[in-house]
């Protein structure tokens, strides 16, 4: 989806880099909460997450792509369990990535 598509008045400037940012990370790809702070210049991984609980743009946003620092799946829609980890789980596995153990089977799939 094209960036000029999205109705970034409805975020905060915060939101929208994140967002942008966000773009970046390709299908087939993941990023932690940690290195998407890093890439918009915010000390704050979990500020992040909580522009993520937020993100009135998904599935274009791909939100789902993003995961823990210790590479496990993190959370989901304000959620670490239950349904919502479970559709972002299938969500990444029908993109190629997967998780064995708990954690990202193929760590080169990191962007």
């Amino acid at each position: 989806m094209n960036r000029k598509t999205f109705d970034w008045s409805r975020v905060t400037p915060f939101r929208r880099r994140v967002y942008e940012a966000l773009l970046a990370v390709p299908k087939g790809k993941v990023t932690t909460y940690g290195r998407l702070a890093e890439a918009i210049g915010c000390g704050s991984a979990q500020a992040v997450g909580q522009a993520l609980r937020h993100n009135p743009f998904a599935p274009e946003v791909p939100c789902h792509r993003v995961i823990a620092a210790d590479l496990t799946l993190g959370g989901f829609a304000g959620e670490t369990d239950g349904e919502e980890l479970e559709r972002k789980r299938a969500l990444l596995a029908s993109e190629g990535v997967r998780f064995q153990d708990g954690k990202l089977a193929e760590p080169g799939r990191l962007h």
